[in-house]
């Protein structure tokens, strides 16, 4: 039995496994003939109170993610996909994406890294297990 998807959601960061997880997406979208979202989550945890509170380093960092996405679906629809999608948020990235991204997108399937690119939760692996624990739809999580 295969299964079909309609609606596939990739959240990225510049791991090496989050870059594996776009891969896979790609690879499915196109198998399926399927839309692909491509998110990204700018960190505010990450940030100083001084960064936070300067709106044009934001402004940068915002755009700086957008940029990296427009490659990214670049590469999406160089590989044959028709149907791609970026968005940034913004927030923790397992908490944004289980409880906004993905009841705005309603995709069918979430595929993910299981290792973030920077900070503790990258060597527990925390915000792949909370998305694949909290999401409402079927998780693929790629090492």
């Amino acid at each position: 039995m295969t299964v079909k998807f309609k609606r596939i959601l990739v959240g990225v960061d510049e791991s090496k496994d989050a870059l594996l997880a776009l891969d896979m997406a790609i690879q499915l979208a196109k198998r399926d003939a399927a839309e692909l979202v491509i998110v990204s989550v700018l960190e505010n945890e990450q940030l100083s109170i001084y960064q936070t509170l300067d709106s044009d380093y934001l402004h940068g960092e915002h755009a700086e993610l957008e940029q990296r996405l427009r490659q990214y679906r670049h590469q999406a629809q160089e590989a044959g996909v028709k149907d791609v999608r970026m968005m940034v948020t913004t927030g923790e990235p397992g908490e944004s994406i289980v409880k906004d991204v993905i009841p705005d997108i309603k995709p069918d399937l979430l595929v993910i890294g299981s290792l973030a690119k920077h900070g503790i939760s990258r060597y527990f692996g925390s915000q792949a297990a909370y998305m694949a624990k909290y999401a409402p739809i079927t998780v693929l999580v790629v090492r």
